[in-house]
């Protein structure tokens, strides 16, 4: 993965100024223990070590170090305004914290996407005896999510979003393919056809594996629409600005796979992102369609804009036909589960509670939380139609779960399988989560993958 050590992390300790983390229950005594200087400039301060609180300490000559406090220090988040709120250059940090939370916390504070605008200035440093090469995977896996989703569609539609996985095979040496135009219909993926075959940017389902035949076997998959339109029911102005982050799903699977396969994990992965565009043409599909799908299952197209569901089921069909361990998947999938869950917890649906408990322990333990919702399938009957299998939406009662239970019908019976309906984005920036696109559910993957390779 990309090399952030040298813009995030120095060595030269002996050069660094000391930065002092305290927690708010920790305030008072470690004030008390500062010169009588220092001291009385934190009282004039104000500074009680409130969590994302920063003062900078005065010497003889400007600043001799700083302060930040924290709230929990096992979580990233707790340190992630130092990297911006301090004077460039390289510190030292003293005082009760977790390391790889630190490091994590760093490099996820001085994120900011460059590649139309400068940044205003650089990030101050982190001097460590050593760098964790975990946490530069996970910092870089971060990076790659939110990179992705911050390039607009004109920079990242279907064949660019190729481009990536391609040159990530290749560095990785992964085997890699893609299904393009015309050839979806003649290696029956119909459903991804009907909504890219739109767009002047040919619809196309990528493909990666990787990994040893004894491993056990990980299909991702994730939702690739690089931009929805709404299609012909059309998304109003404000519902349509921020489109371009509908290939979000698509960005954490692919991060997740290239964490797995920088990690060297012993599994077995297939990736598999259904990449198209949402768009209106004279050739658009249409409200009342009824489509095809690999599965074999008919499915009438009630709403043109629940169209993340009718490519994502071509390729989960698709996984199951290689009959792998468990099937992993992750879409931006509904305004429902924002509704339900707000931007940053994102909904969790799985077919197997063991699964599902490995994955919100792994948002427990990585403070990257997500939520399980039901599968609640007498809801099915939302998705009822009186002409097809199917109906690919038909309500707005419990978007989220119906949502869930149309992919879950794409699901070979019997394979495990969890879903993440996840936002992508950061509506406003907060310290560590700038505005834009964000990684929300990857790090509690990468943690539930890592205790399944055992």
């Amino acid at each position: 993965m990309t090399d952030t050590t040298t813009d995030l992390f120095s060595t030269d300790a002996a050069a660094a100024r000391t930065l002092h983390v305290v927690t708010r229950d920790g305030c008072a005594a470690w004030r008390d223990a500062q010169p009588d200087a220092v001291r009385a400039w934190l009282e004039a301060q104000a500074f009680d070590a409130a969590p994302g609180a920063l003062v900078l300490l005065p010497g003889d000559d400007g600043v001799a170090g700083a302060a930040i406090g924290i709230g929990d220090p096992r979580d990233p988040d707790s340190y992630a305004h130092a990297p911006h709120g301090l004077p460039e250059g390289a510190w030292r940090v003293t005082g009760a914290h977790e390391a790889d939370a630190l490091q994590l916390g760093w490099g996820l504070g001085a994120y900011r996407f460059t590649r139309y605008k400068a940044a205003a200035r650089r990030p101050a440093q982190l001097a460590v005896d050593a760098v964790d090469a975990e946490i530069v995977d996970l910092i870089a896996a971060t990076t790659r999510v939110r990179d992705l989703v911050n390039t607009p569609t004109e920079h990242m539609g279907p064949a660019q979003m190729e481009d990536v996985v391609r040159d990530i095979a290749s560095t990785h040496g992964a085997r890699f393919a893609s299904v393009v135009g015309d050839a979806l219909l003649e290696q029956n993926f119909p459903a991804i056809h009907a909504v890219g075959r739109a767009s002047h940017r040919a619809p196309r389902l990528l493909q990666l594996a990787w990994g040893e035949a004894a491993h056990p076997h990980v299909a991702i998959v994730g939702k690739g629409v690089c931009f929805d339109t709404g299609g012909l029911d059309i998304k109003p102005g404000d519902g349509m600005r921020n489109m371009k982050k509908d290939m979000g799903g698509a960005a954490h699977a692919i991060a997740l796979a290239e964490l797995v396969m920088a990690r060297k994990l012993p599994l077995r992965i297939t990736l598999l992102v259904p990449a198209v565009e949402n768009a209106i043409a004279p050739n658009a599909y249409r409200p009342g369609d009824v489509i095809a799908t690999r599965k074999g299952i008919h499915v009438e197209i009630d709403n043109t804009d629940a169209e993340g569901r009718v490519v994502l089921c071509d390729a989960l069909a698709y996984a199951g036909e290689q009959s792998p361990d468990v099937i992993l998947d992750f879409a931006t999938l509904t305004g429902a589960a924002r509704i339900a869950l707000g931007p940053d917890l994102p909904a969790l649906f799985a077919n197997d509670d063991a699964l599902a408990r490995a994955w919100i322990d792994g948002g427990d333990s990585t403070r990257d939380p997500v939520w399980r919702m039901p599968l609640w399938r007498p809801y099915l009957r939302y998705l009822a139609s009186s002409v097809a299998d199917l109906a690919n939406a038909g309500s707005r009662m419990a978007g989220a779960v119906t949502a869930a239970l149309y992919l879950e019908r794409f699901v070979p019976e019997g394979t495990p399988w969890a879903h993440l309906d996840t936002y992508a984005w950061n509506d406003s920036s907060r310290a560590g989560h700038p505005q834009g696109g964000e990684a929300l559910g990857l790090r509690a993957a990468w943690a539930m993958l890592k205790a399944r390779a055992g």
